[in-house]
């Protein structure tokens, strides 16, 4: 079963950006999988990408932080391509247990815009 192994523990670097302080591991898929991604002590991430305007509706930190850091590593590194990465994001953010609406409004945002970060980091 889909599961992260340790709670997202994070620095705050007050300029919007967060280091994971601590490694963790998250299992991809069904019950007795054995894929997992490794994020690393010392990645840098800014959590969701929202814009400033929209964050009303989806905060820039929240419930499925943890889930937002996984979605960043996996774009940082291109581990799967971009649909594979972002179905990855909407299952983590249900393991987290983000609220259905949301975690549809940020899978569709991801899909619509996201190629751009993607993209970017190649």
């Amino acid at each position: 079963m889909s599961s992260f192994t340790e709670p997202l523990l994070v620095k705050d670097l007050n300029d919007g950006f967060f280091e994971v302080t601590r490694d963790f591991r998250y299992y991809v898929g069904e019950e007795n999988s054995v894929e997992y991604i490794d994020v690393p002590k010392g990645f840098i991430t800014d959590f969701y990408s929202v814009p400033q305007i929209f964050q009303f509706l989806i905060p820039k930190a929240g419930t499925g932080n943890q889930a937002a850091v996984l979605h960043d590593y996996l774009y940082t590194n291109h581990l799967y391509t971009r649909k594979r990465s972002d179905d990855i994001f909407l299952e983590a953010m249900s393991v987290l247990r983000v609220a259905k609406i949301k975690r549809f409004i940020i899978y569709s945002a991801v899909r619509i815009f996201g190629k751009f970060a993607y993209e970017r980091t190649k």
